[in-house]
């Protein structure tokens, strides 16, 4: 059973193997059980008996591809700063539960300071980033205030 937002669970009982077995995850998530093992340093049997284990107390999340934005005709992409207008837990788990399903969305962020959220969103060009900004965002009557920032570059860390 996947653990509630706020409920969290130290991973305490994760030893070397286990967290070498998600950095190695974390570099390529494509790895084969038996390059993992090897790598980690133990059998195979035993690799598999831990990913599962990791997946199942959810320090494995879940495995992705990282697709190009531009292939799928998303080349532009932006981080929209929300400033919330109310802050009752009704309000901001509404808008959180709306912003995820937006078009274009890629990931939300609940975040401390002077804006209340960051989405990073991908569009098709300047105009549709526009459009995404007023059709979704300032329409909503819980949103007081966006700032949009232009993604330039992206380079992914190793964390």
């Amino acid at each position: 059973m996947p653990a509630a937002p706020n409920d969290v669970r130290p991973f305490a009982g994760l030893d070397d193997v286990d967290r070498a077995i998600l950095t190695e995850l974390a570099t390529d998530g494509r790895l084969p059980n038996n390059a993992l093992a090897e790598r980690v340093g133990v059998a195979p049997s035993t690799c598999l008996t831990r990913t599962r284990a990791l997946r199942e107390c959810r320090a494995i999340r879940g495995f992705h591809a990282e697709v190009d934005p531009a292939a799928v005709g998303l080349p532009l992409q932006a981080l929209v700063s929300v400033r919330l207008t109310a802050h009752e837990r009704a309000a901001v788990d509404a808008f959180r539960a709306r912003s995820v399903r937006l078009p274009g969305v890629v990931s939300v962020f609940h975040v401390a300071g002077a804006e209340d959220y960051v989405l990073h969103v991908r569009a098709a060009s300047g105009d549709a980033l526009r459009d995404f900004v007023l059709d979704h965002l300032a329409v909503d009557p819980v949103v007081q205030h966006t700032q949009t920032s232009l993604i330039f570059e992206q380079a992914r860390g190793m964390g």
